[in-house]
């Protein structure tokens, strides 16, 4: 069974830094896309971050650009989301997600084939 389990939530005054883990399991994820996403209450999912698994091409949400960094751990099949300098606006619950395409960078929900539950994380100003 495949399971994305994301750890590193919590509280964190604006300014701040956090950084998010998600642990893959079940199978091997060689090759596989891992990407981060966020989700306030009522609203859609929304892109943050990226990593491919060759060449470990990147990508952004605008939003998030120059404070956040995307890395993964290939031996384990982990992958974290470094948050710095953070703002009231980034509480959200984040997702991770993975993508079983080699090379895409994909920045939409229908992209990826398979999502953790989430962590909460909350920007007090």
């Amino acid at each position: 069974q495949v399971q994305l389990v994301e750890s590193g939530g919590g509280l964190v005054q604006a300014g701040g830094s956090l950084t998010l883990s998600c642990a893959a399991s079940g199978r091997s994820f060689s090759g596989y896309a891992m990407g981060w996403f966020r989700q306030a209450p009522g609203k859609e999912r929304e892109f943050v971050a990226t990593m491919v698994w060759y060449g470990g091409t990147t990508s952004y949400a605008d939003s998030v650009k120059g404070r956040f960094i995307i890395s993964r751990d290939h031996a384990k099949n982990t992958v974290y989301l470094q948050m710095n300098s953070m703002k009231p606006e980034d509480t959200d619950v984040y997702c991770c997600a993975a993508d079983s395409s080699f090379s895409r960078v994909g920045i939409k929900v229908e992209e990826y084939d398979y999502w953790g539950q989430g962590t909460q994380v909350t920007v007090s100003s």
